[in-house]
């Protein structure tokens, strides 16, 4: 007889001070609930909470970022001797390191739900505590997060929807409560992500974000003139972008519609993002400068471009997370080997211009290993033990502008091919690379999307979710082909029953 897998429930309490604001845990119980929910600042510090949960090493903070997906989608080289992600390349599901890494994953993003979930059983019945908006704010936040991390646990462990819209899939979880959740379809799943995304949208109407005289900057500019990111006294309303804003809800629901293969509503929610304006006509989220992504002073290189950021996760513990998992010495670690990084970013044509290929990657050797490449899109700088000392200020990427246009453009072309194109040569201009492509069948336009997605979001675990999507091929380093298959696009679930529900 199996046993029953608790997934361990924690509230997060924050202790916020400062901007690097630290959060005590408390395990699963009654917890503190009935003080915590008693003040506005104690729903704020519980949502931080969730934030900072995230950020731990076996979600955002590493797994879910950089880790598993990347390894699943071939973005890296490693060798035998090296790093066990090299099992997970080659899709050994059953190694000891890759089921330890996954049911981490699961019972991360349930134990994160938790927390939402008992927010919610909360905020309804306080809302009289709260000031201004902020009772919309924290309701629709908790709402999204929710939202957010049952789609990459579907992402994960189910089948795609245009696989098998009906196939058992996960636990859609929207009590706090130990009692177990029944599992639903695919179908069923999206449909509950979509309605706590639409909820929460419709509540963060009055997100101070949306405003017109929001100007989006980068946390180390403090001319108010120029940046009123961290203009609000609240803290809990400053960086909108490093949380779940309005725009980065119109996003994730840009993302969710595609995967339902709703094209034309994963369109108007991706032009929301793409067509927002300043009060001087400008967008609201601007292509980075050139100037910014290869700045000649090491400390003001804007690597994951910021300015573009949707919604980010703030890691303070991301330098060291990479130290200690990411490119230790040299080709021991992840990395690329040189015909790699030439093969994705085509050196041979048009992607040697690529600020991408520039200031992404540098090309390396270790003795014995020959020439390869290091991914040093999230390196600080020279002195990457000073805070806030590059202008990226500890973000991974999860939502960007460059995917709403890559959304954008899928779900127009079949209606407006040369609309389609536009929108993904834009990206293309915005990094520098002059040609663009001519319009030309889907198979093509897919191709060229594939090969964009990949250039984009190298190390930010994405672009395996693409190739699951689309039931496409997964392209290896080098250009062969894995031909696409639920056995690698399924991550099997943890092999106890869980709470949440089983098989």
């Amino acid at each position: 007889m199996n046993k029953k897998l608790l997934i361990g429930v924690f509230l997060l309490m924050g202790l916020f001070s400062s901007c690097k604001k630290w959060l005590e845990l408390q395990p699963e119980s009654d917890i503190a609930a009935p003080d915590l929910f008693s003040t506005e600042n104690g729903f704020m510090d519980a949502v931080n909470g969730i934030y900072t949960r995230a950020t731990r090493e076996e979600l955002y903070g590493k797994e879910l970022t950089f880790g598993t997906p990347e390894a699943l989608a071939q973005n890296y080289s490693t060798r035998e001797d090296g790093e066990d992600y090299r099992q997970t390349s080659l899709y050994n599901y059953k190694q000891g390191k890759f089921i330890e890494r996954k049911d981490k994953i699961w019972a991360g993003l349930y134990g994160s739900i938790a927390n939402c979930n008992l927010i919610l059983l909360n905020v309804d019945e306080k809302k009289n505590v709260f000031s201004g908006a902020n009772y919309e704010i924290v309701k629709g936040e908790a709402l999204a997060l929710r939202a957010y991390f049952h789609f990459d646990l579907l992402r994960l462990f189910a089948p795609s929807y245009l696989s098998n819209p009906t196939a058992q899939a996960i636990p859609f979880v929207t009590k706090y409560s130990k009692d177990p959740t029944p599992m639903s379809n695919v179908t069923q799943v999206i449909d509950l992500i979509i309605k706590d995304l639409e909820e929460s949208k419709a509540l963060l109407i009055k997100d101070p974000i949306r405003s017109i005289g929001y100007k989006i900057g980068y946390p180390t500019v403090r001319d108010t003139t120029f940046n009123t990111e961290e203009s609000s006294p609240f803290l809990f309303l400053q960086n909108r972008r490093h949380r779940m804003n309005y725009f980065a809800v119109c996003g994730a629901l840009a993302r969710v519609y595609l995967y339902k293969n709703d094209k034309a509503n994963a369109l108007i929610n991706a032009k929301i993002v793409i067509d927002q304006k300043r009060a001087d006509g400008k967008p609201k989220f601007p292509w980075t400068l050139s100037t910014d992504f290869g700045a000649f002073d090491e400390e003001k290189k804007d690597r994951i471009l910021y300015q573009e950021l949707v919604f980010g996760w703030y890691i303070p513990e991301m330098a060291k997370n990479i130290k200690d998992h990411w490119f230790q010495s040299g080709t021991n670690g992840l990395y690329l080997i040189g015909d790699a990084g030439d093969f994705i970013y085509e050196k041979q044509t048009a992607g040697a211009l690529d600020s991408r290929f520039k200031y992404y990657l540098t090309k390396s050797s270790t003795q014995g290993n020959g020439a390869h490449y290091e991914i040093i899109k999230y390196l600080r700088n020279n002195k990457s033990e000073l805070p806030g000392a590059n202008l990226h200020y500890l973000m991974a990427p999860a939502i960007r502008l460059s995917e709403m246009y890559y959304i954008a453009a899928e779900a127009i072309f079949p209606t407006d091919a040369a609309k389609a194109y536009e929108y993904l040569n834009a990206v293309r201009s915005a990094r520098d690379i002059g040609d663009k492509l001519p319009v030309s069948t889907q198979e093509d336009f897919l191709r060229e999307l594939a090969k964009e997605v990949r250039k984009e979001t190298l190390a930010e675990g994405q672009l395996f979710y693409f190739y699951k999507r689309l039931s496409r091929g997964i392209v290896g380093p080098t250009g062969s082909i894995i031909p696409a298959s639920n056995n690698i696009f399924v991550l099997p679930l943890p092999n106890d029953e869980l709470v949440y529900g089983g098989r």
